[in-house]
């Protein structure tokens, strides 16, 4: 039980960088559960481990490391996009 909850609070945090940035994750709620874990680990590198903790997720470290993730993700695939038309 404890992984499907990792699993909706990843996705959760996704959900939530990609509407802080403004912009879609490719891959829909798979992006967004990936999205979340990498968030969360990159929140934690940078961000220590403190606040509060849900399903394995400090919270605030993880939304603010998803929308790192997010805002660098959708500048690639933007300028993938551009290069292929």
């Amino acid at each position: 039980m404890g992984f499907i909850w990792s699993l909706i609070v990843g996705g959760i945090i996704g959900w939530i960088a990609g509407m802080i940035v403004g912009r879609d994750i490719p891959g829909g709620i798979i992006g967004n559960i990936i999205a979340g874990f990498i968030g969360g680990w990159l929140g934690n590198m940078l961000l220590g481990h403190w606040g509060p903790e849900i399903g394995g997720f400090f919270v605030i470290q993880s939304i603010i490391g998803a929308v790192i993730l997010v805002f660098i993700a959708s500048m690639i695939f933007r300028s993938m996009r551009r290069t292929r038309s």
